[in-house]
């Protein structure tokens, strides 16, 4: 039995990972789900949350993943993401200062609607923090690890 599994992330604009590995977390909208080879067929919606990339002898990645849907077949993971960042793809700065932003305008009066779409977008932000908190490989580190595999 083959102790390894393709992992496929695709957004609508490219594909951010494409790659045999261990295992990968992701966040479910009722909760964590872990995948490693041979799990049964299975279908979830992805919430906002981090994507974490296993694979022994080399550094867990992560990737900030907004939403989608997942699935899983014949050791494949199909992970067809609204959006997705890598670590590097997010710029800290921008990032405090929408946060800024979303705090300012917390305390105002908004319609629920207006407040939901706040929530929505401190989560992603939350979520992009997190990710860019992780120590970052680099596009190139990334590559060099994947080539070797």
């Amino acid at each position: 039995m083959p102790k390894r599994l393709r992992l496929r992330v695709a957004t609508p604009d490219n594909v951010k990972f494409d790659d045999d590995i261990e295992m990968v977390i992701m966040r479910c909208i009722t909760g964590d789900m872990g995948i490693l080879a041979n799990h049964e067929a299975a279908s979830a919606i992805l919430d906002y949350g981090v994507l974490r990339i296993l694979d022994e002898g080399t550094p867990e990645r992560r990737m900030a993943v907004y939403g989608g849907i997942a699935q899983v077949k014949d050791n494949i993971v199909y992970i067809m993401a609204n959006d997705a960042q890598w670590p590097e793809d997010i710029e800290r700065s921008a990032l405090n200062a929408e946060r800024e932003e979303l705090e300012r305008r917390a305390q105002e009066e908004l319609d629920d609607l207006e407040l939901r779409k706040q929530q929505i977008l401190m989560r992603r932000i939350l979520v992009q923090t997190e990710v860019s908190d992780y120590p970052i490989l680099s596009k190139v580190e990334r590559s060099d690890m994947n080539s070797s595999q």
